[in-house]
C-alpha cells in the first residue's frame, strides 16, 4: 500500500458515522500454525484490535471459518467481551449481551454431516498428514503436515465422496484445507448480517485467505477491503503481514479518535 492510499484509507474510515471492522482471524490476526487449535492472536494484532474497541463508533467483529466454540477459544474470547463473533463462515454468531446464535438447521443435516465425515476419516486413513477436523456444519480437510502428493489424493479421495453423497453441498478451499458444509452462508453473507445488525454506515473488512475474497467482492462504496498478501485479490489495498495489518488497525484507531475528541 502506498502512503497516498494508506492516507485516503484512513481518512475514509475515520469519517465514518458507524465503522464496522469485520476480521478474520488465522493469517490476519493470528500466524496460521499447523495445530490450529494453538492459534493466537500476535501482541501487536490484539493491541490493536483493543484500540478499536475503546475508539469511538467502532464495532469490531471476528469472521471465521473456524466453528463458534473454536473461534472463541482461539480468540480468548470472554462472556463480557465487546467483539462480536461471526463463525463458520457466518452461520453462527455470538453478540455482546446476547450469547450465541444461529440459524435453524434440518436434523437430517446432521445426520449426513457425521456419516460423511467418517467416511472421509477411512478413506483418508492410509494418507500421512491428513486430518479431518470436525466442524458444527460439515467438516474440513487438512493437508499442511501432508506430502503434496497425499494432500492431492486426499482431496481427491474426498470429493469424489461429496460428490456422490452430498452434491449441493459448498465446498471452500483455503490455505491448506478444503472445507464442505451443508450451510451454503459465505464471510460475504456474514458481513452483510453484520453491517445490518450494526446499523454501520461503512465496514472494513479484511482476509487472508480464499474464502475472504467473497465478503471482500461485496464491499460497497466508502467499504474498505484489505487483503494480507499479496494479489490477485478483490481488495482495494494491500498490507504484507500481520504486524502490518495491525498497524493500519491502529492507525485508524488513533485517527477516529482524534476525528471525535
Amino acid at each position: 500500500m502506498s502512503l497516498h492510499d494508506r492516507h485516503d484509507a484512513i481518512g475514509r474510515m475515520a469519517a465514518s458515522e458507524r465503522l464496522l471492522v469485520a476480521l478474520d482471524f488465522d493469517g490476519t490476526l493470528a500466524p496460521l500454525e499447523d495445530e490450529p487449535m494453538e492459534a493466537r492472536m500476535l501482541p501487536v494484532a490484539r493491541d490493536a484490535v483493543d484500540a478499536l474497541l475503546a475508539a469511538p463508533g467502532v464495532v469490531v467483529a471476528l469472521v471465521s471459518g473456524r466453528s463458534l466454540s473454536d473461534l472463541r477459544i482461539i480468540a480468548e474470547h470472554r462472556d463480557d467481551s465487546r467483539l462480536l463473533l461471526a463463525g463458520s463462515h457466518g452461520a453462527e454468531y455470538w453478540f455482546p449481551g446476547e450469547g450465541a446464535f444461529t440459524h435453524e438447521d434440518d436434523p437430517a443435516d446432521a445426520g449426513l454431516r457425521d456419516e460423511l465425515r467418517a467416511h472421509a476419516e477411512k478413506v483418508t486413513a492410509q494418507l500421512d498428514g491428513v486430518w479431518i477436523e470436525p466442524k458444527r456444519f460439515g467438516f474440513g480437510v487438512h493437508t499442511r503436515k501432508a506430502a503434496p502428493q497425499d494432500a492431492a489424493e486426499a482431496n481427491r479421495l474426498v470429493d469424489v465422496l461429496v460428490s456422490a453423497e452430498a452434491p449441493r453441498w459448498r465446498r471452500r478451499t483455503g490455505h491448506n484445507i478444503v472445507e464442505y458444509a451443508f450451510r451454503h452462508e459465505g464471510k460475504d453473507s456474514a458481513v452483510a448480517e453484520l453491517r445490518e445488525k450494526t446499523d454501520a454506515t461503512a465496514v472494513l473488512f479484511a482476509g487472508d485467505d480464499v474464502t475472504d475474497e467473497d465478503a471482500l467482492r461485496s464491499l460497497g462504496d466508502g467499504d474498505l477491503g484489505v487483503h494480507v498478501g499479496t494479489p490477485p485479490t478483490a481488495a482495494s489495498v494491500c498490507v504484507a503481514d500481520i504486524p502490518a495489518m495491525a498497524a493500519l488497525l491502529a492507525d485508524i484507531a488513533r485517527e477516529r479518535g482524534s476525528a471525535r475528541s
